[in-house]
């Protein structure tokens, strides 16, 4: 195994059309699916609600079209750890590789692993009392069950495909996508079109300004940017993608607006079915739509739909972290065996095996649904942090930047836009969820002490049969 891990350069296979599919597949996970209750719960207003997926989904261009500059400028795997190691040095950088580790890729993984059971099984009901639980004091350790093991089986299998090539992962990935696309079109124009709504329903609720200049809008523009997130999915393979450059910052445009679209028409629909009062509250926004529109039978069809939808986000994800914790071995803050390529396959082999197996151990001991607790205010925080530091970059050297490259558009009221939105996330995040933010930041202080560990051992993994002046150079 030792010879077919020894090559570190990854190959430049992903095209645009791959590149934005990826974005759109990172996008559109189970969020739009179970927000949108809890949105008009706290806005009771249709058009409010409408305008604050509409603001999210400006927020989320704004940083797409910044990341593009910074993609295109470093067009190298790693994502923001890459980005904010250019800005504010390795450790800055280290710290948004951790969070990604943690809760950024693991955690969202293993929740998303459970929900493709789940919905799953909704179509074929498994009985709940098959489930093995292994408890100490009381405690609940590790759970077995037919939904914890298709999930861990889920996400092997995944783990495999990326594993063996890019070029298949990608395939499987596009597949994926395109289906899931073509399904969420379909309800759209039979729910119009067919459905059994009402346009009086729009008319429904309080008035839109006093839904929207409330706590209120802000709280519900949290959950409309985590079901936003992962616009930035691109980034993270900017060492595989084929004309970097270009196809970065179009591919973030591209798969981010189309998202946007289909967003804001999901949600016409989401309401054309419900109305205020029945949509107010409703985890299960999507499914309930669908019945609502084309009677109780589609409901298991619909269930169906949502776990194919759900396996292409889970896809996008296992081909997307791993790239982070190849870059941060790569620069010898990390575990080296994790900057390891195979040499037949050209994938980071060891890096896509530990992220499945955090994950695998997340889904078994039902932890994840805490972590994801942690991740919307800390993973604001860096996506924030990295737009200021290309604001810093820019500053730094425009004089020796090429006039050619991609520069982002509105500069500079993109990133402004984006840094105030996020600061106003983050503010009341500390307000409504004091806890959850104290969590973020603990979890931040334990990357700041593992950092300061790998960079203190870092001279003896460096001259360790390399010779010191080879050794001593950064990757």
């Amino acid at each position: 195994m030792k010879n077919k891990l020894n090559n570190n350069v990854l190959n430049r296979e992903i095209g645009f059309f791959s590149a934005t599919i990826l974005v759109i597949a990172n996008m559109i996970g189970t969020g739009i699916f179970t927000t949108s209750g809890f949105i008009m719960q706290e806005l009771e207003n249709p058009h409010a609600m409408l305008l604050c997926w509409f603001v999210g989904g400006i927020f989320a261009l704004c940083g797409a079209l910044c990341y593009g500059e910074l993609g295109a400028m470093f067009p190298k795997a790693g994502g923001e750890y890459v980005f904010l190691r250019e800005s504010f040095g390795k450790c800055m950088g280290f710290l948004s590789g951790w969070i990604s580790l943690i809760v950024g890729f693991s955690a969202p993984i293993a929740a998303a692993a459970v929900a493709f059971a789940t919905y799953s099984f909704s179509m074929f009901p498994v009985p709940s009392d098959l489930a093995v639980t292994l408890s100490v004091s009381g405690i609940s350790l590790i759970t077995i069950s037919p939904v914890t093991l298709l999930a861990s089986g889920v996400i092997i299998i995944l783990s495999l495909v990326h594993y063996h090539s890019l070029l298949v992962g990608t395939k499987v990935q596009n597949g994926l996508t395109l289906f899931k696309i073509a399904l969420l079109l379909v309800f759209i124009i039979a729910g119009l079109c067919l459905g059994n709504g009402s346009l009086n329903n729009f008319s429904q609720g309080s008035g839109i300004v006093s839904s929207v200049f409330q706590d209120k809008f802000a709280i519900s523009l949290i959950f409309v940017s985590f079901a936003y997130s992962g616009w930035n999915a691109a980034a993270y393979l900017g060492g595989e993608i084929i004309n970097p450059g270009r196809n970065i910052p179009l591919a973030l445009f591209t798969g981010t607006f189309l998202v946007i679209c289909l967003y804001l028409i999901l949600n016409f629909v989401y309401i054309y079915a419900l109305g205020t009062q029945e949509m107010s509250g409703v985890l299960g926004v999507g499914a309930k739509s669908a019945v609502s529109l084309f009677g109780k039978d589609i409901s298991k069809y619909f269930s169906g739909a949502i776990a194919i939808g759900i396996l292409s986000a889970l896809s996008a994800m296992i081909m997307t972290g791993p790239r982070v914790y190849y870059a941060m071995s790569k620069d010898r803050v990390f575990f080296e065996l994790f900057a390891k390529v195979n040499k037949i396959h050209k994938t980071p082999a060891y890096s896509i095996f530990l992220q499945a197996g955090i994950a695998i151990l997340l889904v078994l001991t039902s932890s994840f649904d805490k972590l994801l607790l942690y991740i919307g205010f800390t993973l604001s925080l860096f996506t924030m942090m990295t737009v200021v530091g290309m604001v810093i970059i820019r500053r730094r050297e425009s004089s020796v930047r090429p006039e050619k490259t991609y520069k982002t558009f509105g500069y500079p009221v993109t990133p402004l836009l984006f840094i105030l939105g996020n600061l106003w996330i983050i503010f009341y995040s500390v307000k409504c969820r004091p806890l959850t933010s104290l969590y973020g930041l603990l979890t931040i202080a334990a990357g700041i002490v593992v950092y300061f560990y790998f960079d203190k051992q870092k001279p003896l993994v460096l001259t360790a049969g390399r010779g010191n002046k080879e050794g001593a150079e950064t990757v």
